[in-house]
């Protein structure tokens, strides 16, 4: 490592370029599926190695930072940035977190931060088609764990499969989320529907119940129970809804597909 990004004295760093480093990692980091926690624990880690005071304030649509320099109240500023659009990326949270470790632990300067999670911000998303084959693998396990056969399974496959790229295309043309969610969940209970239609398999509805189930929003549901219980109540609040408005597309597209359709036994 080039020794100018180690920090020999006491490093002088504005307290507006510190916050717009804070606010641009964890909007991006909010974005990626981060809770509440990670965040203050991640960012806290910088703040206290360059000696300031860091107070956030997440929701689930941006973040509000106010940051004060303890050697100099005078070096301090409050700003609000709205993150980016939602795209669950694990990996990202867990690089941005070993770089926070490192800067702590080898006290490095603000400039090596900058350059490193500029590098994690160009790294490419998963691959489009890899997901949409891991989606259909995913959703035929369940089928056969809900006592689907094997043709069951390779239908609840296929409509997951293509469900899939059908939400990551009309989410490419700019449409509304909750839209993308509701196709998807529409073409993926209409494929499965065939199969109980054309009676291929034993248990049909096996594989209408779980071809849906990649849509599921685990990730924020999961991050609005672990923000309660750390006490995060604004930002758990906007996820409870924010999850339960996409079951609630998620159910409307299978309806009206179902009804479509002519199912009244499902």
């Amino acid at each position: 490592m080039p020794e100018s990004f180690k920090v020999k004295d006491k490093e002088t760093i504005s307290a507006q370029r510190f916050a717009e480093l804070v606010l641009d990692m964890g909007t991006y980091m909010l974005a990626s599926g981060a809770h509440c926690g990670r965040l203050n624990s991640n960012l806290g880690r910088l703040a206290a190695t360059w000696e300031f005071e860091l107070t956030l304030n997440p929701t689930f649509k941006g973040l509000l930072v106010s940051v004060k320099d303890l050697n100099n109240p005078d070096n301090s500023v409050t700003r609000f940035k709205n993150s980016p659009t939602h795209i669950v990326h694990l990996a990202i949270l867990t690089k941005v977190s070993h770089l926070s470790w490192k800067v702590q632990e080898e006290n490095l300067s603000i400039a090596y931060v900058e350059q490193e999670f500029h590098k994690i911000k160009e790294e490419p998303n998963y691959n489009d088609l890899v997901v949409a084959v891991a989606v259909g693998l995913s959703c035929a396990g369940l089928c056969l764990f809900s006592l689907g056969d094997t043709m069951n399974a390779i239908v609840a496959f296929v409509a997951a499969f293509v469900g899939s790229l059908t939400r990551v295309f009309f989410a490419k043309k700019n449409f509304n989320p909750m839209i993308c969610i509701t196709i998807a969940a529409f073409v993926t209970t209409l494929i499965a529907a065939l199969g109980r239609l054309y009676g291929i398999g034993e248990h049909p509805e096996a594989a209408m119940a779980t071809a849906v189930l990649y849509l599921i929003p685990g990730v924020p549901l999961i991050n609005c129970v672990i923000d309660l219980i750390e006490g995060y109540l604004s930002s758990a609040i906007n996820r409870a809804l924010f999850g339960g408005f996409i079951l609630l597309c998620i159910a409307a597209g299978m309806t009206l597909c179902i009804t479509l359709m002519g199912i009244d036994n499902f």
